[in-house]
């Protein structure tokens, strides 16, 4: 290996401040999800798949599949491990009993929620400590990051 600077090192160091510090919370908000998903013993996808079940309702294997951005045979295997611990149900559902949903349950919701609250409260009051003018400015340029991420998962 060698010490030599590449195009991509004089890239990175040409990033903006912000830049960078978006970066480094994107990997706080990695390090969180990891601490939270072992302190509920399981691993990050599980955690992940908990949280989009939370977050967006039941929905079938293949759209899960997609969102965790793994195959429908993992998400099986994934959706099997998380209802042998009580954390997901199968159901069919209403609108075509064919497809089967996956959903969260109380008790995984529940636990989540236990393991998460201290970060999302210690997030919620720097939020509340924002003045309002400081809160307008933050919701816009997280919206304009989320969009420019959004874009960048497509690329």
């Amino acid at each position: 290996m060698t010490d030599e600077a590449t195009p991509l090192d004089a890239a990175l160091a040409a990033l903006d401040d912000t830049t960078l510090a978006v970066r480094d919370l994107i990997s706080a908000s990695q390090d969180l999800t990891a601490r939270m998903a072992r302190r509920m013993g399981m691993n990050v996808s599980d955690m992940t798949a908990i949280l989009m079940l939370s977050e967006r309702g039941p929905m079938g294997g293949t759209e899960l599949a997609r969102l965790l951005e793994i195959s429908t045979a993992a998400v099986t295997i994934l959706v099997d491990r998380l209802q042998r611990s009580g954390h997901v149900e199968r159901s069919r559902d209403p609108g075509d009993g064919r497809r089967v949903r996956v959903s969260g349950t109380t008790a995984a919701r529940t636990a989540a929620l236990r393991a998460w609250m201290p970060a999302i409260q210690d997030l919620d009051e720097v939020c509340r400590s924002l003045s309002p003018s400081e809160r307008a400015v933050a919701q816009d340029v997280l919206g304009r990051l989320r969009a420019a991420m959004a874009r960048g998962a497509q690329a």
